[in-house]
């Protein structure tokens, strides 16, 4: 258990640490923010007592801890000599990026009380400088956006554990029911030939083998699906690259009844053949008629 990948994640305030600890967390890392340096032995011994399934944890420690600055090094090594595998990411950004980010967010600097923001700035760093020239990885975020961020942080996260691979969910929904508010991506069917003005057909729904047959057998809906399924086979491993923890492909009829329910599960045994981590959800399949 104590060849988990630990990951410290350290430096400036202001510096993306936070936006960090997000994306290990949504790549199945066990993560705590502002975690006291006095108890992360303790910490570390129960978590690996407890809980066998972690495999992989993130701890973000900096100098809102009391104490911090004077322990690290002592409570770091007792770690390392116990057989813990420690790898401390020191993040940092050029001071007028830092100026301007609190600007932005207007929170307080953690040393700025009494003090102007650059001197504030100015003193953690000079009191982290030691902590910086033995970390394992520098990780300055001057030039990044969020997600060019989150994308490099999971390429880190991918040398030291399997990461949790993005939840894919296809649903089907009827619009006349209203839109989905957590979908990524929505797709209209309503295009395509409609069973509900079969009178045979009416009364069943799209997973009944003869709606199946009524709306795969056509050839727009053939080739639409040519299409689509070849549309997400290059989306979502951008999508995955770019760190999405979840992505959910609505596909929409009138109803929600007949169309979007053949076509969300045409979607969702190609999607599932390729070995992603896909789940099926016929959002509006019972209401009535």
């Amino acid at each position: 258990m104590k060849e988990i990948a630990t990951f410290i994640i350290t430096g400036l305030s202001g510096s993306g640490k936070s936006t960090a600890l997000a994306a290990l967390e949504d790549a199945g890392f066990y993560c705590v923010d502002n975690m006291p340096v006095d108890l992360l032995p303790k910490f570390m011994d129960l978590l690996m007592e407890r809980d066998s399934e972690i495999s992989g944890i993130a701890l973000v420690m900096d100098l809102r801890g009391q104490g911090f600055i004077t322990k690290y090094k002592s409570v770091f090594n007792e770690l390392k000599l116990k057989g813990y595998r420690l790898e401390i990411l020191f993040f940092e950004a050029e001071e007028e990026i830092l100026l301007q980010r609190y600007s932005t967010t207007r929170r307080q600097h953690p040393l700025a009380a009494g003090k102007s923001l650059r001197e504030g700035i100015r003193t953690e760093k000079k009191q982290l400088e030691d902590l910086r020239s033995t970390a394992d990885e520098l990780i300055d975020t001057s030039k990044c956006s969020v997600h060019n961020l989150k994308s490099k942080i999971l390429e880190i996260a991918k040398r030291s554990k399997k990461l949790v691979p993005m939840r894919i969910v296809v649903l089907s929904f009827g619009f006349k029911y209203g839109i989905p508010y957590d979908a990524d991506l929505i797709m209209d069917v309503r295009f395509l030939v409609n069973p509900y003005f079969i009178p045979e057909l009416k009364d069943l729904d799209g997973e009944a083998p003869e709606i199946k047959n009524f709306v795969l057998k056509e050839d727009t809906t053939c080739t639409f699906l040519d299409k689509y399924l070849d549309l997400l086979d290059y989306l979502i491993p951008l999508y995955e690259k770019e760190g999405k923890a979840y992505l959910t492909i609505a596909i929409g009829c009138t109803g929600g009844r007949h169309r979007s329910v053949t076509i969300a599960t045409k979607l969702f045994e190609h999607i599932r053949a390729t070995g992603k981590s896909v789940e099926l959800n016929h959002r509006d399949l019972i209401q009535p008629l």
